[in-house]
């Protein structure tokens, strides 16, 4: 497992939608997960019902912020199709079946599929559209931007992620 296993299974819990369960979770997440205060300092201090509308406008009604991310990794192409199915058998290779209403590249969904087998292959996948939807949270001013701060900030650079796998293939 990841060293960062907890940040991530607390960054898919900041970015979901902010029920009562995820509030009773805060002080839980601000111990846990320092790097997450930011956000979760804010989540604790404002009232559910602005939390709640907060989300609702920077994810659910503007696509310019979607947590799928293969709209940020494929456009809308045909080929987000394919991406849904790799992630799909990805889940199945490490014995998890994906049964959430969500599709399988739900951000929140590859986090905690990352927190639970310790593999980066799907956040590494889909890297370039994490600092894509990050720049556009931080251009909006949503506190949403330092949850991908965090996260962004422990994946490896592209290079170190194509030496790893020809280091793991040579194995």
């Amino acid at each position: 497992m990841p060293s960062d296993a907890v940040l991530y299974q607390g960054a898919a819990l900041c970015l979901t939608y902010p029920d009562d369960a995820f509030r009773a979770r805060l002080p839980l997440l601000r111990e846990a997960a320092p790097q997450l205060r930011e956000f979760v300092d804010h989540a604790a201090l404002t009232p559910p019902r602005e939390l709640a509308a907060h989300y609702v406008r920077v994810f659910d009604r503007d696509n310019r912020h979607s947590l799928y991310l293969s709209r940020w990794h494929e456009g809308d192409t045909r080929r987000p199709g394919m991406s849904l199915v790799r992630s799909q058998e990805l889940y199945r290779a490490h014995e998890l079946e994906f049964t959430g209403a969500q599709l399988p590249d739900f951000l929140p969904a590859v986090l905690e599929f990352t927190a639970r087998t310790g593999k980066l292959d799907l956040l590494g996948e889909y890297r370039g559209a994490l600092h894509r939807l990050r720049a556009r949270l931080a251009d909006c001013g949503t506190p949403y931007a330092s949850v991908l701060d965090a996260v962004c900030a422990t994946l490896p650079h592209p290079e170190r992620q194509g030496r790893e796998r020809q280091e793991q293939a040579g194995s």
